[in-house]
């Protein structure tokens, strides 16, 4: 099956290769950088996401800090996010570690100077600036699918880790959910769990916890972009979808997923969060 990105198509991830052989343009249609900072930090998804990934940091960087003690010492946890876009998610890194920012977008860093994150770079993931064994952890927050290569943007996050570091995954779930805002953001592709743990264990990660995420929405996204797809309904992005006076509560059912990850992984869902460990 084809799906349409932009004026190319593009085939689900094969078995044997995560290479694009059509390059997209790499970075995302220009107007959705100033669409995602005017509402990435009330728009639902985001907010629900931030809630998600807080939690599974919670618990990891706790982690890392009691292993920081027990060699002797307790630093500050030092965090990369890579792909750090106009920098909602990188404030949040930065609540538990000394936390920068790479991406490839200079209008992305500007946005992320002006609410003041001064430590962001320009960089491509596939080869990040950064010296060997740099990090604590590495977060790639729906970045990977952006990637021609996806196995050498991961190799890369797994060389600035330190050894035994960890990188936090976040991706889109299930080429069947493709939809517009696959299109403008440039996306090569969404991912199975299957084929995320396979490309991360390629990559020189022992995958610790995968499972995916945003179950609650599942059905209505689904619908929603078999909808659009046949109706040919082509919003200039989907962030700015959403019924203004429900906002705050998709928000919160989506952000309380969170409270059901800390016990179970679910079997399905529009997203996938993965934590892997660097191997040697």
């Amino acid at each position: 099956m084809l799906y349409n990105a932009g004026d190319q198509q593009i085939k689900p991830m094969s078995i044997t290769t995560n290479i694009i052989e059509k390059p997209l343009p790499r970075e995302m249609q220009q107007h959705t950088y100033a669409i995602m900072r005017r509402v990435e930090e009330t728009h639902w998804w985001f907010a629900g996401r931030r809630r998600i990934i807080k939690s599974f940091l919670e618990r990891l960087c706790r982690d890392v800090k009691v292993e920081s003690a027990g060699n002797g010492g307790q630093p500050p946890v030092n965090i990369l996010d890579v792909g750090c876009g106009t920098g909602a998610n990188l404030e949040m890194l930065s609540e538990f570690g000394e936390a920068e920012g790479v991406d490839i977008s200079g209008e992305a860093l500007t946005f992320c100077r002006e609410r003041g994150l001064e430590n962001v770079n320009q960089g491509e993931a596939e080869a990040l600036p950064f010296e060997d064994s740099s990090f604590d952890l590495v977060t790639g927050l729906d970045v990977v699918e952006h990637l021609d290569d996806d196995l050498a943007g991961l190799k890369e996050m797994r060389r600035v880790l330190r050894p035994g570091g960890h990188v936090v995954v976040f991706v889109p779930a299930f080429m069947f959910l493709w939809g517009v805002q696959d299109d403008i953001s440039h996306h090569r592709r969404r991912y199975t769990i299957d084929q995320l743990k396979r490309v991360m264990l390629q990559s020189g990660f022992s995958v610790e916890r995968a499972s995916y995420v945003n179950i609650s929405f599942f059905a209505p996204i689904l619908l929603g972009r078999l909808l659009m797809r046949a109706l040919r309904i082509r919003p200039e992005s989907e962030n700015n979808i959403t019924i203004g006076f429900l906002n705050g509560l998709l928000g919160k059912l989506f952000g309380a997923e969170s409270l059901a990850l800390r016990y179970l992984n679910f079997p399905f869902g529009v997203s996938i969060i993965c934590v892997a460990r660097r191997i040697d």
